[in-house]
This record gives structure tokens, C-alpha cells and sequence, in this order.
């Protein structure tokens, strides 16, 4: 991404956004940590059925698709990402702890959709606000972003941990004191000035949808990220009744998302093309999940679970550099609203069918995840030649 103009900041403040920001990040993907494996026991132990555990579970999927961009693009209008992150993750919490008082499947969706309506902006505002704050003092982006991953992998660990001592129906509390510390840590969170153009604000969202290529990324991306789909819902349902106690279930989760750190640590020295690297982490995850659904030796689970790496983290890593080729740093949040539109689209439905699948065919399910991973492989490639060209305009950010 082209630099933007940067004004001379005292060490001193460029630590402080810094360290402010890579809290903020730990606190928000500890949530994520926290629900994503163990929030399908919980509903699972207060009596919801798996059809049903499959329809809340695609909420967060839904609101990515209808109310986000509509979030990120107000927020980006309004010059006033941070106050839309501070605002998020303060409904978040208060949302979560009105889920846990909930046992009724039907209240159950109407509160957890009114909570992913002001969760899901959360990452997609952090991201645009941390490029900003990036470009503003100077910093690289992955040593602040690997916090989040670190986190995620901790809050995992801590609930696989506790899952095996306290009650699963108490398990949400646990999601809602992550919440809260993060409510704690967007109090710390420095404000930026704004350095957009106001030239550029003129129809700023035509020419992203016009791009073939920017299509082209966004649906690969969902779909090869739409594959981990029946992996976030129902693999720790699934590996307890394969007798995987809860802590070596957090222990497989902690692997991936190690081998995802590793990734994103080692992604300056890519050469690849994009592309190429998209779908290099589309194939990885046909694999992944052909061997996940064939009920594999823990160690050989283990293995997959590694895959990770490239099916989550390489995937991630080609398709944020080819965003920041297609999009004008300017248009960075609304871009990624319409990134996260797509995943949401396909991942709400994904995740509605896979409840309907999981209760027939089990863990035949993961062939399905592998047929989506094999078309967003196939998207990338064909689309390979038509991304190496880049947008030269001023406003392209290429």
C-alpha cells in the first residue's frame, strides 16, 4: 500500500498506538478464541439440537453480509472508526451475557442475532483502523497483528482447559469476560487524524464493484474460507464423541492457529504471486479436510490440524495483498465490508446446510468443505492473469 503522508511522532506515541493496538487485538480475538470451538458445546449442553445449533451458528455468517458493510461504511463516512470499535465491543459483551441467560432456542437466535449485528464489525474496523494507524506513524502491520492470533490460540487453550472443570452450560461466561476486557482495552485505544483525501470520497465504492479482479479475490476468499465452516461448528462436537477430552481439543485448535502465527511471521519473505499463494492455501485445505473426514489417529490429526497454516493463514495473507493492490487505502474499511459481505453470504449458508448434513452423513460433511476449497482454488487461478495487472490511477493504490 502506498504510504501516506506522515507527520514526524515522537517514538514515545508511535509505542503507545502500538501496544494500545496490539491489546486491543488480543482482547477481541480471545473472544473469537473462546466461541468459535466451545460456544456449539454450550448450546449443545443447554439442549439446542444440531439443526438448530447449525441455524445460530450462521448468525455471525448473516449480519456480515447485511448489516456490516452498512456498519463500515457509515463508520468510515462519519470519520469514526474508533468510536464504532469502542461501540462494538461494549454491545458485544452486553450481548453475550443476555445470551447466557437465554435457553429457549427461538430467543435464544433473535438475542445472538441482535449481538452479531454489533460483533461482526469489529475485526473489519480494527483492520482499517490499524492500516491507517500504520501508514500514520510508520509501523509494520504483522509483529501488531500477531497478538490477535496469539490470543485466539490462548482464549482457546484456557476455555479447552476449563471445559473439562467447570459445567459446559457455564461456558458462555467465559466468552462474556473476554468481551469485557475487551470493552477495558478499546478505552486505551489512541485516536487518528484523518488523512483521506476528501477528492477521493466522491463515489468511492463504484469502481471496487466494477473490478472483475476484486470479484474475483472476494469470491475465492469466501469460498476457500467458507470450507472451515464445518470445522468451526461441529469439530469439537465432533472429537468429543470420539472421546477427545476438551483439552486436547483446545490443543488441536492451538496448533492451527500456531501454525497460522508462523505464517503471518514469515509472510515479508513470500515471493509468490498472490494469487499463487491463495491457491496454494485452497489446495492445502482440500487435503485438510479429506483427511479430517476420514477419522485420522490423533497424530495424524494433529498433522492436519497444521494445515492451518496455509489453509486459514496463507489464504488470509494472498488475499489481504491483493486487496491492498486493488484498493485505494482511502476505501480500505469499505473494501474489506465487502470482503466480509461475500464470506458472510456463503458462510451463512454454509453454515445453515452443514447443521442438515452434520446430523446425516457426519463427518462425511468435510468432503463438501473440500469440494468449496477445490472452486475457490480453481476462481484464483483462472482469475491469476487478469490480477497481475493492477490498477495505475491515483486513486487505485496500485
Amino acid at each position: 500500500m502506498p504510504p501516506e503522508s506522515q507527520i514526524p511522532t515522537p517514538a514515545s506515541v508511535k509505542r503507545r498506538f502500538a501496544v494500545s493496538l496490539a491489546l486491543f487485538y488480543s482482547a477481541v480475538f480471545a473472544v473469537s478464541g473462546t466461541h468459535l470451538p466451545f460456544f456449539p458445546v454450550w448450546l449443545k449442553a443447554i439442549g439446542i439440537d444440531a439443526s438448530w445449533i447449525g441455524v445460530i451458528n450462521a448468525l455471525p455468517a448473516l449480519t456480515r453480509f447485511t448489516t456490516l458493510p452498512q456498519i463500515t461504511a457509515f463508520a468510515e463516512k462519519k470519520r469514526a472508526i474508533r468510536a464504532a470499535m469502542m461501540i462494538s465491543v461494549l454491545a458485544t459483551a452486553i450481548g453475550f451475557a443476555a445470551v447466557g441467560l437465554q435457553q429457549q432456542p427461538l430467543a435464544l437466535f433473535l438475542i445472538y442475532a441482535l449481538t452479531c449485528m454489533m460483533w461482526t464489525p469489529t475485526t473489519p474496523l480494527t483492520d482499517a483502523y490499524a492500516l491507517r494507524g500504520v501508514a500514520r506513524y510508520g509501523l509494520d502491520y504483522g509483529p501488531v497483528r500477531l497478538w490477535g492470533s496469539a490470543a485466539f490460540a490462548a482464549g482457546s487453550l484456557a476455555c479447552g482447559y476449563l471445559v473439562d472443570i467447570i459445567a459446559a452450560r457455564d461456558l458462555i461466561w467465559i466468552i462474556v469476560a473476554c468481551a469485557v476486557v475487551a470493552v477495558l482495552a478499546s478505552l486505551l485505544l489512541r485516536p487518528l487524524d484523518d488523512v483521506r483525501r476528501r477528492t477521493a470520497e466522491t463515489h468511492v465504492g463504484k469502481p471496487l464493484l466494477r473490478d472483475a479482479g476484486f470479484w474475483a479475490v472476494i469470491a475465492s476468499a469466501a469460498l476457500i474460507q467458507g470450507s472451515h465452516v464445518a470445522y468451526y461448528t461441529f469439530s469439537a462436537i465432533n472429537w468429543q464423541l470420539h472421546g477427545i477430552s476438551g483439552l486436547t481439543i483446545a490443543g488441536l485448535w492451538t496448533l492451527g492457529v500456531i501454525a497460522e502465527i508462523v505464517v503471518f511471521a514469515l509472510s515479508p519473505r513470500f515471493s509468490l504471486h498472490p494469487s499463487s499463494l491463495m491457491a496454494i492455501g485452497g489446495v492445502s485445505a482440500v487435503l485438510r479436510w479429506i483427511v479430517t473426514a476420514n477419522e485420522p489417529p490423533l497424530a495424524l490429526l494433529a498433522v492436519a490440524q497444521l494445515g492451518h497454516g496455509l489453509t486459514f493463514g496463507m489464504t488470509i495473507v494472498g488475499t489481504m495483498r491483493l486487496m491492498v493492490q486493488r484498493v485505494p487505502s482511502h476505501q480500505i474499511a469499505r473494501g474489506q465490508g465487502y470482503l466480509a459481505a461475500c464470506s458472510g453470504l456463503l458462510g451463512a449458508t454454509t453454515s445453515i446446510a452443514s447443521g442438515a448434513i452434520y446430523a446425516r452423513i457426519g463427518d462425511s460433511l468435510y468432503y463438501v468443505m473440500a469440494a468449496m476449497a477445490a472452486v475457490g482454488a480453481l476462481v484464483i487461478w483462472s482469475a491469476r492473469h487478469r490480477l497481475t495487472a493492477q490498477p495505475q490511477s491515483e486513486d487505485s493504490g496500485g
